[in-house]
């Protein structure tokens, strides 16, 4: 595992690779509020053991890349977009293969239609298309639950520590059991790690904004696949059946019982359909 900061003007965003860099990139883009540790290092591991170079990073606002002041984001999802091209530029790759999850998959999405030349094949999980609306909300459980964020103290450790353990619960599916301990373990040191965690919160005030309302996922030309739990409270299944509906040739793996999560159990399914999209060694 290497470590390396790219900069992008004033931004600097932190980044952890695995496996060879003579090997394929395979890039690796979290969603909201998640620095680079919830792409799990065995995760990566066994991604990069597929042949590739493994790519992840935190997003502005999470781990060690520039943070701003809370509830004062100043950037867009399309910025995050080019941090992710820039990510490739600053290790001198031409085009990787791109996986983002829930928020993550929104950033993916606007690169490989703003940057097609740059995405040799894309992979969604848990997440939703672009330009797609009327899709289920969330459920009502998690919605009743998102509702408390409002009266979090952010920067209270224990407050957010609490409302995080929270969240990952209500996030998890039924299939496996939730490993409660373990997400302790993550939260504390994502919290521990963070130049600011309660700035990761900017990411809820996000707007497409510089004409992204105009992406749509149906613009995709690059090979897709979806993964997408059946039992997801943030973005129901309909959200991941649509992306691969509106996307010739798209794939849909469908992980049985997930949640809105990269449960360990369901590791050796969601490496293995993403090897056998992106063309393993």
């Amino acid at each position: 595992m290497a470590d390396l900061t790219i900069k992008r003007g004033e931004v600097e965003l932190a980044t952890e690779t695995f496996g060879h860099p003579s090997d394929p990139a395979l890039l690796l883009i979290m969603g909201a509020m998640a620095s680079m540790l919830w792409w799990p290092e065995e995760f990566c591991e066994q991604l990069a053991a597929q042949g590739r170079f493994v790519i992840r990073y935190d997003n502005r606002d999470t781990g060690l890349s520039t943070t701003y002041p809370l509830g004062e984001p100043g950037y867009t999802l399309s910025d995050m977009a080019e941090d992710a091209v820039a990510i490739l530029d600053g290790y001198g790759i031409k085009a990787a293969d791109v996986v983002g999850i829930s928020m993550g998959g929104f950033i993916a999405q606007r690169v490989a239609l703003t940057h097609p030349d740059r995405v040799r094949t894309l992979t969604i999980m848990s997440s939703t298309p672009l330009g797609i609306y009327g899709l289920p909300p969330f459920t009502d459980a998690y919605s009743e639950h998102a509702a408390t964020g409002e009266t979090v103290d952010w920067t209270d450790r224990a407050s957010v520590l609490d409302f995080m353990l929270r969240n990952s619960s209500m996030i998890a599916g039924m299939t496996h059991p939730h490993d409660a301990a373990a997400t302790r373990l993550l939260v504390e040191r994502d919290m521990d790690r963070a130049r600011s965690f309660a700035s990761a919160t900017n990411h809820f005030m996000l707007e497409g904004g510089d004409g992204d309302k105009r992406l749509a996922a149906a613009d995709l030309r690059v090979p897709l696949l979806v993964i997408h739990g059946t039992a997801d409270p943030i973005f129901p299944i309909a959200h991941g059946e649509a992306l691969a509906n509106a996307v010739s040739g798209a794939k849909l793996q469908r992980i049985e019982g997930g949640g809105h999560e990269l449960h360990r159990n369901d590791w050796p399914q969601i490496t293995g359909a993403i090897g056998a999209h992106i063309g393993v060694r």
